[in-house]
């Protein structure tokens, strides 16, 4: 699992990240559109016509929309190439899955060259990954030499600012170099030597940034201590030194954290859900059309099972259950009825291994999790997703929020029929707290680190995955 303190510290080094971004997502916009533009008219000879601006020109919109969500775009100082590529290549093959579905459709796939278009699919994540390996041999090259490379100086002897310096120190390609750290405070909390030196007090920083040899100040004081901070900042306005705030966020454990405003007041949020803005439209939209697809598929077998419950037992063939959804709000699930019962009260005891209430056909629909196919009715109405954290009794919910840190935060996003604590063993009865808390901390954690591509990756695991089939009774 990744270190999400480690990555927020790495947020504030972005000195010219929003000008990098810019240029980059530019860049891939040329490489998208320009590809495509070479493979028809110089490799397959093809005359450039409305059909082909119009095919590259989604291409390009929907490559930015896309890796826009998968994160492709956030700052990858220090991170392997492979992982960038990886995203780069997820990215565009969710482009080009929804372009020939798109051209399928609308029966529009004998306007376009075959040989082309194959090129253009190949050639196309190969430029944008090369692209990427030469710029990050340019600049790290050039900071390696001392070029595009800032001076900075560490007010606060903190865990952040230990933290902050390991990061600085750890990559020499950020083009930065410590000058040292800065505190009023005791030696004895210092950050370790070996990480930065100590270089003196509060009033020597100042000092040493009046006389231009510090670029750039990260102030890691701890929030209380607002009054040092006021004072800090007043006194370093009477430098050129760039000054940033760097506040200990990490401590209440950040859900999707963003900067916002009130009018014209700034405002940080401490828990929200990833599926806001352009996430969330993109979330709906896979919803919608893998939700469709698979609805297309199993159809008949849904039919078949329909009248296997209603031979097997008596009771009606669906069940229907109260369940928390997004935002707490209550909703009402659908499943292929399992058990001899309907239970959905203030008491409802969950499945144990040889339940007498689960039916002989039953237990198999529980095991395959083909009861769950009816949930793709409430994922097309808007109720769930597709993945997300599986919802809870309402009985239960009741229980847990009390009793788990963070458990109600998994209602920050809409409930899905498969979920990253089921494909990793983490479903069925939770006869401990410990379970429950795992549990928990799967949903939390697919929550901090959504992705489009992941959701991919989780639904064919919980297909052909092993772990998902365990405690399924």
């Amino acid at each position: 699992m990744s270190n999400p303190d480690t990555e927020r510290t790495g947020g504030v080094l972005k000195t010219h990240a929003s000008e990098m971004s810019a240029l980059i997502r530019i860049v891939d916009a040329v490489v998208v559109f320009g590809t495509f533009w070479t493979s028809c008219t110089f490799y397959a000879g093809v005359e450039w016509s409305r059909e082909e601006t119009v095919a590259s020109s989604l291409a390009v919109i929907a490559f930015l929309l896309v890796a826009e969500v998968n994160g492709l775009y956030r700052s990858w100082r220090g991170a392997n190439l492979r992982q960038e590529a990886l995203r780069i290549l997820m990215s565009w093959g969710g482009v080009v899955g929804a372009l020939l579905f798109v051209a399928f459709a609308t029966k529009a796939t004998a306007e376009y060259s075959r040989i082309a278009t194959t090129a253009w699919v190949i050639v196309t994540p190969i430029l944008l990954t090369l692209l990427r390996l030469i710029l990050r041999r340019l600049l790290r090259e050039l900071r390696l030499r001392g070029l595009n490379s800032r001076t900075v100086a560490i007010a606060g002897s903190t865990e952040t600012g230990e933290r902050l310096a390991r990061t600085i120190v750890g990559d020499p390609t950020l083009g930065l170099r410590i000058r040292g750290v800065y505190d009023d405070r005791n030696r004895r909390r210092s950050i370790p030597e070996e990480v930065a030196p100590v270089a003196g007090t509060l009033d020597q920083l100042v000092e040493d940034a009046r006389s231009s040899e510090i670029d750039i100040v990260y102030i890691t004081l701890p929030l209380r201590a607002e009054h040092r901070i006021t004072s800090l900042v007043t006194r370093l306005a009477d430098t050129t030194a760039t000054v940033y705030i760097v506040p200990e966020f990490y401590a209440y454990d950040l859900l999707h954290a963003r900067w916002s405003t009130v009018g014209d007041q700034p405002v940080v949020s401490i828990f929200d859900t990833p599926f806001s803005g352009l996430g969330g439209w993109l979330k709906r939209l896979e919803d919608l059309v893998l939700g469709t697809m698979i609805l297309m598929i199993v159809a008949m077998p849904m039919l078949l099972v329909a009248i296997a419950v209603k031979l097997d037992s008596k009771g009606p063939v669906f069940f229907r259950q109260r369940r928390y959804g997004l935002n707490g709000k209550p909703i009402y699930i659908w499943k292929f009825r399992s058990m001899t019962v309907c239970e959905d009260g203030a008491d409802v005891p969950q499945a144990k291994q040889g339940d007498a209430r689960v039916t002989r056909l039953g237990a198999f629909l529980r095991r395959t999790s083909i009861d769950e196919l009816p949930q793709f009715f409430n994922v097309i109405a808007g109720d769930m997703s597709i993945v997300g954290p599986r919802p809870h009794a309402v009985a239960h919910n009741e229980i847990y929020r009390g009793k788990i840190k963070g458990y109600m935060l998994r209602h920050k996003v809409k409930p899905g029929i498969t979920g990253w604590a089921q494909v990793n063993g983490w479903r069925g009865e939770t006869d401990t707290m410990d379970k429950m808390e795992r549990r928990v901390e799967h949903d939390l954690y697919y929550i901090h680190n959504w992705r489009l591509d992941w959701d991919l990756k989780i639904i064919l695991l919980t297909v052909f995955g092993r772990a998902v089939r365990k405690n399924a009774y």
